[in-house]
């Protein structure tokens, strides 16, 4: 007779000598090396990122009496230096390390103040390596934040349309990366900045932008930037890649809430909402589920939106079609999660594909980038000039019969003036009592109603 005792006492012998082996055999976790550190100041938060050459664990802890910051790296070695960041606009006073004798990294923030800070690793993708990130968020509103709150100008005690310009990607987030290191966050800055530049100068109409820097923004919190400026239109700008570079031609995307309507209107969403992995957005989170559950259900009304942004999307894409050529002939749809808002009409454009030879050498030019803000504002106008908001100047100006303002901005002449607005130079002379050509910046200029 088996006696069963024994049996499982012999199994309880296997199982521990097993174990033994295997944690004695077991190879020792591999030394990580911190390659460089880099920084970035964003309006509510300042973002520390350690490149790294293989994974690590960490953790990270305050310290009171001064304040400080402890990040704990383990099996980590430090071969960068911090001598090289720049500190003054941070909340980071000081950064020193030390290699401790279990083999741990210890990087000590010395801060000026207190913070709310947030950690979370990331793995190699798109074509950055292992990274670290360090996340100080500010306990009091900063000033750029503030100003990213409801844009109250008026024109002849009228409210302006308000335009968010929200530049894609940016800080940690490159974007797309075209021939020559050509980054796709810089571009798309450059051209917001220049559409927001534009669109101020005509009377009627307020533009700020989302991202005003180079750093990262959650695609959640574009589009709060853009509700807490009440926006009328939230419109992201884009220059992305696809993985064959014969791809070209100028796109206008709107939400789809049925599926993409192309396959690569499919690729493009999925590649833009991967950008909120650089935020941690990818990380297990339980404060998030109720948010979630709300904006499905905030979704099922967002039909009148939808239509709003596919008309805008519209109106832009037939004027980028003056300039370059057009990827689609209509708006197209996908799941971009920056267009999510339930009560700010968005669309994103695609302002070129930065991965095609032709289009990056043209992206990379300031007279394309002028020339492309210059179309998306005559885009924006030429929708809301038809279908102004009530309450604003614009729609003031139609019930009153009203002609047009132009306000003089840097780089202004009168002959490019005519042409934005279909008019002869003539008319513009005769109609403001004009004897030159001589215009000067912040002047206003009344616009013929027809030439």
């Amino acid at each position: 007779m088996v006696n069963c005792a024994n049996v499982q006492h012999s199994w309880k012998a296997w199982l521990g000598l097993m174990l033994a082996a295997a944690l004695c055999f077991a190879p020792a976790l591999q030394a990580a090396d911190v390659d460089n550190v880099r920084l970035w100041r964003a309006p509510d938060h300042t973002r520390l990122v350690f490149d790294l050459s293989g994974p690590v664990e960490h953790k990270v802890f305050r310290l009171a009496d001064p304040e400080r910051l402890v990040v704990d790296i383990s099996a980590a070695r430090l071969n960068a230096t911090f001598s090289s960041l720049a500190l003054d606009e941070t909340p980071i006073r000081n950064i020193r390390s030390a290699q401790r004798d279990d083999n741990t990294l210890r990087v000590v923030l010395d801060l000026r103040e207190q913070v709310q800070p947030r950690s979370f690793f990331l793995k190699k993708q798109a074509g950055m390596g292992d990274r670290l990130v360090i996340d100080l968020h500010d306990r009091e509103p900063s000033a750029q934040r503030a100003q990213q709150r409801p844009a109250l100008s008026t024109t002849e005690g009228r409210r302006d349309i308000i335009i968010a310009v929200d530049a894609g990607h940016g800080g940690e987030d490159p974007g797309a990366i075209g021939p020559g290191g050509l980054f796709e966050k810089n571009v798309v800055l450059d051209i917001s900045k220049r559409l927001v530049e534009r669109l101020n100068a005509t009377s009627g109409y307020k533009a700020q932008l989302v991202r005003t820097g180079d750093y990262y923004v959650s695609l959640r919190e574009r589009r709060n930037i853009a509700r807490r400026m009440q926006a009328d239109l939230l419109i992201s700008v884009h220059a992305d890649a696809f993985t064959h570079p014969s791809a070209n031609g100028a796109s206008v995307f709107a939400l789809s809430r049925r599926g993409a309507t192309s396959e690569s209107a499919r690729f493009l969403a999925e590649r833009e909402n991967e950008a909120d992995l650089i935020g941690g957005v990818g990380t297990v989170s339980l404060d998030d589920k109720d948010e979630l559950l709300a904006g499905v259900l905030v979704d099922l009304s967002m039909t009148a939106t939808l239509s709003t942004s596919l008309a805008v999307g519209a109106e832009v894409l037939n004027s980028m079609g003056g300039i370059a050529r057009l990827h689609k002939s209509t708006v197209e749809q996908a799941g971009f999660a920056v267009l999510k808002s339930p009560d700010v009409p968005s669309i994103l454009v695609e302002t070129g594909f930065i991965s095609n030879p032709a289009e990056a050498a043209k992206l990379a030019t300031v007279s394309y980038r002028r020339q492309m803000a210059e179309t998306l504002a005559k885009g924006v106008e030429g929708y809301f000039n038809n279908n102004p908001p009530d309450g604003t100047y614009i729609a003031w100006r139609q019930q009153n019969g009203a002609g047009r303002e132009h306000i003089i901005a840097r780089g202004d002449t009168l002959s490019g003036i005519a042409r934005r607005y279909d008019v002869t130079v003539r008319d513009l002379l005769q109609v403001n009592g004009l004897n030159d050509h001589t215009i000067r910046v912040g002047q206003t200029l009344r616009i013929p109603t027809s030439s």
